[in-house]
Order: structure tokens, then sequence, then C-alpha cells
């Protein structure tokens, strides 16, 4: 797991300095730095008003008596996507994009709910219980 965080750490930062270097050098400096800033600001804009959706949500399946887990989890990679939005670079904001729409976070829901769903089963998530 540390070697994971390293690589990324060092190997994501560089990817994207290589990418916004090459933009750079094509659409011009000013342009990039409009480009990164509108990216980052649209991409606020966005998670702020689907995290306040699925919070309604999460509030109304509470106050139903129902167990929001799909809406946590939405919850959890909607804040993800915000995360990495606001983080300057290309790759992360195409990354944090793609989990602001609906279908491709349906995708990857499943393969969090699986990733769940397997470490309770082998015993390695502590999972709090009253």
């Amino acid at each position: 797991m540390f070697i994971r965080l390293v690589l990324l750490f060092t190997l994501l930062p560089l990817a994207e300095l290589f990418i916004l270097l090459k933009v750079g050098a094509a659409i011009g400096l000013l342009n990039t730095i409009i480009l990164v800033i509108g990216t980052a600001t649209l991409g606020a804009y966005l998670a702020k008003r689907q995290g306040l959706e699925t919070l309604n949500r999460i509030r109304q399946q509470l106050e139903n008596g129902a167990l929001p887990a799909e809406e946590l989890i939405d919850g959890l990679l909607i804040l993800i996507a915000a995360v990495v939005l606001i983080t300057p670079g290309l790759l992360t904001d195409t990354f944090g994009f793609l989990l602001l729409i609906p279908q491709t976070r349906r995708w990857l829901k499943r393969y969090v709910k699986e990733l769940f769903n397997n470490r309770i089963s082998r015993g390695s998530m502590w999972v709090y219980r009253r």
C-alpha cells in the first residue's frame, strides 16, 4: 500500500506536469491557466450541486427508515470527484468529471460495493456494530 501511495504522489504529478506543459505549448500559457481554473470552478460547482442532491436523498432515506447505502457511496465518490477537480491538472480533472457523470459513477459504485463486501467477508475491514 505504501508503494502505491508513493507512486501515486510522484508519478501522477509528473504526468500532470507533462500534460500541462504539452497543452501549454499547444494553446499558450494564458489559455492553459484559464482552462485549469475553469475546470476547477466548473467541477466545484457541479460537485456541490450533486453533493447537495445526494445529501437530500440521504435525508429522505433516513426519514423513511431506510439505510442510505447507495447514496452514501454516491456521496463518497462525489467527494473524491470534488477533491481531484480542485487539484490542478487535466488528468485529475478528467477523472473527477467522470465521477460526476451518474452512469460512470454507477459503474464505479458496483466496484466499490464489491470491494467493501470482499473486505468485510475476509475480515480485513472493521465494521462498527452496536
